[in-house]
């Protein structure tokens, strides 16, 4: 059998193994915002055969309103609130690929539920990164500030050492998302218990 057929096959198996293991738990990415939760979501998603939901999309609509418009008339607090509950409620329905907003996992509550209904994935950004994909887009409530840099900068500081507990930390950079999805379903296999499979699949494309 070619070499790539053998890949393929391997892959797919780890893959498999990686859904059954998970059982009812979702995969729940964390971090900072631009640090790609969604867009590698979706990736990790396609890569499983597994559902990818954002909860900030889930958020907006539970509201009736986007998240700018509801940290404005609303304030941080109500949709801190807002988000917890939304949150808990996504983690009733895994398995699936969970994107959650820069703040979700700051909520001791969420992070307990995050334990115990899924497995934990922050995507890690140098402040160079965020900077960058954030200069894309203005639709960021907590950047909207005087110095964009220095906040962006006091909240690395702030969350980084929380972010740091999630189960498995993989590094957001300029490659491709395909990449990320590769190192996450690496990482994966080990915290699941399945390091012998990934053993055995790096063994078949040597």
């Amino acid at each position: 059998m070619p070499d790539t057929a053998l890949h393929s096959k391997s892959t797919a198996a780890l893959d498999a193994a990686i859904v059954a293991a998970l059982g009812s738990r979702s995969l729940v990415l964390v971090g900072m915002m631009g640090a790609g939760k969604s867009s590698v979501g979706r990736k990790l998603g396609q890569r499983l055969d597994l559902p990818f939901v954002d909860a900030d999309t889930q958020i907006e609509a539970a509201a009736g309103m986007s998240i700018p418009d509801i940290f404005e008339t609303r304030g941080e607090a109500e949709f801190r609130a807002g988000e917890a509950k939304v949150i808990a409620r996504l983690l009733e329905g895994g398995p699936q690929v969970l994107a959650t907003g820069g703040g979700a996992y700051m909520n001791a509550h969420t992070r307990a539920l995050i334990a115990r209904k899924g497995v934990s994935i922050w995507l890690k950004a140098d402040f160079d990164v965020l900077m960058r994909r954030i200069r894309r887009r203005s639709d960021r409530p907590l950047l909207r500030t005087a110095d964009p840099g220095a906040t962006l900068q006091h909240l690395i500081d702030l969350r980084y050492p929380v972010y740091a507990e999630a189960d498995l930390t993989i590094e957001s950079r300029d490659v491709l998302h395909e990449i990320i999805v590769d190192e996450i379903v690496a990482g994966l296999a080990p915290i699941l218990g399945l390091a012998e499979t990934c053993e055995a699949s790096r063994g078949n494309v040597t």
